[in-house]
């Protein structure tokens, strides 16, 4: 949907569109290299530097192909249209061909308005269906992107469009930074907490490494009861339209379980003789693509669940929320005992001779309870997140297509949302 208020004219009479370098073998091997940007370091309002790759590049073509605070970078090919303003991070910086670098050839034009206008064009509104040659490779050409119909409101008023837009992608940013760094201290006081203690305490040697000398280890199976569950025949549609909370692998994610995306009837629990374990216990992945073996759940909820994950039920001489956490912290451990010989997954014979840390009970209680708080603040910064790419999305559409106009917006209203 086109905002019909607003001129709209080719962004080739708007921008000069440059061509980026071609790799090749000379490039690559020659010596006093240039970084450069290729598509995958460019994303939505991102420029992403923490891989950069380098090749050389004549002075004389550096001239032509470097960039500058202030370019617009427009992919050609991957997710095409993708784009993000270069703000001049590293000093000397080029491109390669599957980039376009544009910049403005006329007065009154804001890049960062047409990031924003490109994002919603090729991500929300569709108006550039069928710009890349879909024959061969998806691209957008030069030519193709310098024919792209594109509006040219006021100056003003593409500021003050970007500036709203650019002040929720700035928080998003920080909550992306801020969880991030509460992901690193969790990280950090766990390695403390499971080597150190509360205490002070002098260590001794383990198995497990130097752990407080009031500390004992134990066998997984001598202090847990560990069985796995079943899942009914899904040839059985009644089987599947009950409200028995039912856990699968695909649900096990590192998480506190509170609610079911999978519920069973009690008739499949009477015909299979479930067993619903209690909130407290932990799930264990042991089969499973990608990264899901391994990674353990604390249910909060009543819920059976399916023969590929283990369930692990602490005695009292175990806080379950220690026991999740500690698991957690030993994730890439279990990951290589599922990987030994001829097998890919876990099993309940591994687990039982998992050796694990045995604190006294109190002192299980309070670590778990440390780590649940920055749990909650990884958590928090998440959440945050969601809400506000959630607002950014409603105002880049309403914004672009008319719905909304900055007049409409109170700047310290959306500072206040996004902070």
């Amino acid at each position: 949907m086109k905002n019909e208020r607003w001129p709209w004219s080719p962004i080739g009479d708007l921008f000069q569109i440059g061509a980026g370098k071609t790799m090749s073998a000379a490039a690559r091997n020659g010596s006093r290299k240039t970084p450069f940007l290729r598509t995958s370091n460019v994303l939505w309002d991102e420029i992403d530097l923490a891989t950069v790759d380098e090749m050389v590049i004549s002075p004389i073509e550096l001239a032509e192909k470097s960039l500058q605070a202030g370019d617009l970078l427009v992919c050609e090919g991957g997710e095409i249209g993708r784009a993000a303003i270069w703000t001049g991070e590293v000093k000397t910086m080029s491109f390669q061909n599957h980039l376009h670098r544009l910049r403005p050839i006329v007065d009154g034009v804001e890049p960062r308005f047409y990031l924003y206008f490109l994002q919603s064009a090729f991500t929300q509104l569709g108006l550039f269906e069928g710009a890349g040659n879909k024959t061969t490779i998806p691209n957008l050409s030069r030519n193709r992107l310098a024919a792209l119909e594109v509006p040219r409101p006021p100056l003003e008023e593409q500021r003050a469009v970007a500036a709203a837009l650019s002040h929720v992608r700035a928080a998003l940013q920080l909550h992306d930074r801020a969880a991030k760094l509460a992901v690193e201290l969790k990280d950090a006081a766990m390695q403390h907490l499971l080597t150190r203690g509360l205490r002070g305490e002098p260590q001794k040697d383990s198995d497990l490494g130097p752990i407080p000398r009031s500390w004992d280890i134990a066998k997984l199976g001598d202090i847990c009861s560990l069985s796995t569950g079943t899942t009914p025949s899904t040839s059985r549609a009644d089987y599947y339209a009950g409200d028995v909370p039912f856990i699968k692998t695909a649900d096990i994610v590192n998480n506190r379980i509170t609610e079911a995306n999978t519920h069973i009837s009690d008739q499949a629990v009477e015909d299979y003789g479930l067993k619903l374990f209690p909130p407290g216990t932990v799930l264990m992945a042991m089969y499973g693509q990608g990264k899901t073996r391994g990674q353990a759940s604390l249910l909060e909820i009543a819920a059976a669940t399916t023969q590929n994950a283990a369930a692990i039920q602490a005695s009292e001489e175990i806080e379950p929320a220690f026991l999740w956490h500690y698991l957690r912290a030993n994730y890439a451990r279990l990951r290589g005992i599922g990987s030994l010989g001829h097998l890919s997954h876990l099993n309940l014979g591994y687990l039982r001779e998992l050796s694990v840390l045995k604190p006294p009970l109190d002192d299980q209680k309070e670590i778990a309870a440390m780590l649940d708080l920055l749990n909650q603040k990884i958590d928090l910064h998440k959440e945050k997140r969601v809400t506000l790419e959630q607002l950014f999305q409603v105002l880049l559409q309403q914004l672009m297509t008319g719905v909304l106009r900055p007049a409409d917006l109170d700047l310290d209203t959306v500072r206040a949302e996004a902070s």
